[in-house]
């Protein structure tokens, strides 16, 4: 009897004899592709080369402070000017005398004065006459008697004249008021009164008024009276 040999265990064995094992070669090309991939692992960088650009721009544009500015100079020290020295004051200087300016010559044609005599010097003046004696004061009347003649002012007439006017119109046909005056040695009038009525009580108003405004002359104290005359003209 024959043996018959399967087609399938040929084309093994003629694969086997050639030296193509397809199982192992794709065992090997897969552990090689894992080497592979592991070397390419191994050989990349820990950080991405754009992180790297990233750090190094960033340290580029750092800003730098300048440095500040050196201190001024301190100010320099005024150094105060020496005293001035105490001199003891000195008196003021005479001022030196003007001479007078000299007056030009005088040229005349006329002979000089030496040649003629001088004057004979004037006579004295006469003495002058002694001054008047002071008219004597008038003689002081005896206490209460009339003062008319050491009146040295009198006032106005007008009011008694007015006075007078009105008496007359009312029938009054004239009268004589003493009026009695009282006066310190000045001449002052301290005080005045009627001594006799003239017959009219508005008269004799007038006439101690107008005796006050009187005016004696300066001599010594006393009472005298004044007459004040009322009549139809």
């Amino acid at each position: 009897m024959t043996e018959t040999i399967a087609p399938h265990n040929y084309r093994h064995d003629n694969d086997e004899a050639a030296g193509l094992n397809w199982p192992r070669i794709a065992g090997m090309s897969a552990a090689l592709a894992v080497h592979v991939a592991a070397l390419l692992l191994l050989m990349a960088p820990v950080s991405p080369p754009q992180a790297d650009a990233e750090k190094v721009e960033r340290v580029a544009v750092q800003m730098i402070k300048p440095p500040p500015p050196p201190p001024p100079p301190p100010p320099k020290e005024l150094v105060p000017p020496p005293p001035a020295p105490n001199l003891p004051p000195q008196p003021p200087r005479p001022s030196p005398p003007v001479p007078p300016t000299p007056q030009p010559p005088i040229v005349s044609d006329t002979a000089s004065a030496v040649s003629y005599q001088a004057p004979p010097p004037a006579p004295p003046s006469p003495p002058a006459p002694p001054a008047p004696p002071a008219p004597a004061a008038p003689p002081a009347p005896k206490n209460g008697g009339d003062i008319r003649g050491i009146l040295c002012g009198k006032p106005s007439d007008a009011p008694l004249n007015v006075a007078l006017g009105k008496a007359l119109g009312k029938g009054f046909g004239g009268g004589t008021a003493r009026v009695t005056v009282n006066y310190t040695a000045d001449g002052a009038v301290t005080g005045t009164s009627i001594a006799s009525s003239s017959g009219d009580r508005d008269l004799d108003r007038a006439a101690t008024n107008w005796a006050r405004g009187v005016k004696v002359c300066p001599g010594n104290a006393g009472t005298g009276f004044i007459p004040v005359e009322f009549k139809a003209e």
